[in-house]
């Protein structure tokens, strides 16, 4: 579950440190998973993101995960990030800096197939990744 992104060069942030961290530093566009156990997590959020890395030309800056569920603390932190969206996982948020611009919550990925799912991650990463 967690080696399905890191394997693929995500940093897996598992403190509340790290995250605060990667947030005072990031610099372009970061990649944020909200990892989780749940099917749909398994079955599209994770092969629908690194199906989408696959197929573009020009990837983020930062490619980051946090796991929810295990690294709880970490991805509390996270999401406080993310103030204006309620809590969801998986989820996909796109930064450009420390600030979010774009986010996929848990109600864009289940019910959905596999390639609507890659396709909404890696349309969204075309325009926002320059």
């Amino acid at each position: 579950m967690r080696r399905e992104l890191t394997d693929q060069g995500f940093q897996e942030l598992t403190t509340a440190e790290e995250v605060d961290a990667f947030m005072a530093s990031a610099e372009g566009t970061s990649l944020v998973v909200i990892n989780s156990v749940c099917g749909c997590a398994a079955g599209l959020a994770r092969p629908a993101v690194t199906g989408a890395l696959e197929e573009l030309e020009k990837k983020p800056d930062n490619l980051v995960t946090v796991f929810a569920g295990q690294d709880r603390e970490a991805t509390e932190k996270m999401r406080g990030y993310f103030e204006e969206v309620p809590p969801s996982s998986p989820s996909i948020a796109v930064l450009e800096g420390s600030e979010l611009k774009y986010f996929i919550p848990r109600e864009q990925i289940e019910d959905h197939d596999l390639e609507q799912v890659q396709s909404h991650v890696s349309g969204v990463l075309r325009q926002m990744v320059k």
